[in-house]
């Protein structure tokens, strides 16, 4: 309960004139003696609560620090905020901690601690960083947005690009950022009635429905044409074609509905051999489209070798540029299915030395050693 109301609170206390660093600073003041007030006395309004108690925080700051006497004069001029308040400043918090100020990194651990909810420790390891490395991460983008004021509008795009990076970190230590996403995610689709909102958060469940197939016992990594489709999460799945075909619906297609779109033709195929790849590369023609991004670029080429063959593919990829992430790989596996083995090993090795994680990397390689022990044979 505490990290679903933190959001509200934050936004009543900044939207009354109090800057985000002393306000997170008197919220997450108020979580801690929530923690150790309400297992033995629980209140009849949670968030009246810790909307009073954050208040009472922030004033006993600014009277300690003689150095904030600006504040004082806030504290004296204008009455603590109603907690029976409905104006909901959830949507507004968002906007503010994926502020065009912040780097990604920063505007990602900004709202994991603010909109998230979670303890600097907590992000810290998901990231697997040091605490106090993450201390002033988060502390430096409090400062950068302390200035900005509710009243400047928000950019839904910035907001979705968090959030998907946050997504793409997956799992580390004892949080799991790819849940903390589409817990997030689902929280800002009931607030905004927004196509692409709706087109990540699709994007992320059907994703996220394969996880559990995406690794072996080893840990080792799994393609998708070879996992199992059985331990393929069918509820996900269902849900998030649903809300799929409701923002499509809405005839405002963007990228991230592209993007479930082609995800949803891959979960819509009992196995590989029946993927609709022709489909796939149409999707891949609006995300170009869409975008003009090289890495949709790359992985149409990847589409267009499934339904036109590895030629067709190579031809795809000709007019992009090598040095691309993951432009070997896809390069090497478009080569082996044309026959070249010998330069598919080659690329294969190739890709692993540059590979972005030690899963991809290790996979790579074994990709390339399997080739190379067929040439010996």
């Amino acid at each position: 309960m505490l990290r679903t109301l933190t959001p509200a609170v934050i936004g009543i206390l900044v939207r009354r004139g109090v800057d985000f660093a002393a306000t997170e600073d008197a919220v997450q003041d108020a979580l801690v003696e929530a923690v150790r007030v309400w297992p033995t006395d629980p209140p009849r309004d949670p968030k009246g609560w810790l909307v009073a108690v954050s208040w009472r925080k922030f004033v006993d700051a600014t009277r300690a620090d003689t150095s904030r006497r600006r504040r004082e004069v806030l504290v004296q001029a204008e009455p603590p905020p109603d907690p029976g308040e409905e104006v909901d400043d959830t949507l507004a918090l968002y906007f503010l901690c994926a502020h065009p100020s912040l780097t990604s990194a920063s505007a990602v651990a900004l709202t994991l601690r603010a909109v998230g909810g979670l303890t600097t420790r907590q992000i810290a390891q998901a990231y697997l960083v040091p605490e106090p490395t993450m201390a002033q991460r988060i502390s430096r983008a409090k400062r950068t947005v302390s200035g900005v004021r509710f009243n400047q509008p928000g950019d839904v795009a910035t907001v979705l690009r968090v959030l998907y990076l946050v997504f793409n970190e997956g799992y580390s230590g004892d949080v799991d950022l790819a849940a903390e996403a589409i817990r997030l995610t689902r929280q800002l689709a009931a607030r905004i009635r927004h196509a692409e909102v709706a087109g990540l958060l699709a994007l992320m469940l059907l994703h996220h429905a394969r996880r559990a197939a995406r690794t072996d016992s080893r840990g080792r990594l799994v393609p998708l044409a070879e996992q199992d489709r059985s331990r393929w999460d069918t509820r996900l799945i269902a849900e998030g074609v649903h809300v799929l075909q409701t923002a499509l619906a809405r005839d405002r297609l963007g990228e991230y509905q592209a993007q479930a779109a082609i995800a949803a033709l891959h979960a819509d195929a009992r196995t590989a051999e029946e993927t609709d790849w022709v489909q796939i590369v149409g999707w891949y023609d609006e995300l170009v489209r869409l975008t003009d991004s090289p890495v949709a670029r790359l992985n149409r080429a990847v589409a267009v070798g499934e339904a036109d063959g590895p030629r067709a593919g190579l031809a795809a990829l000709a007019g992009l540029d090598s040095a691309l992430p993951r432009y070997r790989a896809v390069a090497a596996y478009l080569h082996e299915r044309d026959g070249d083995l010998a330069r598919a090993a080659r690329l294969y090795a190739e890709a692993a030395r540059s590979a972005a994680s030690l899963p991809e990397r290790d996979h790579l390689t074994r990709q390339a050693a399997r080739l190379n022990a067929d040439l010996r044979t």
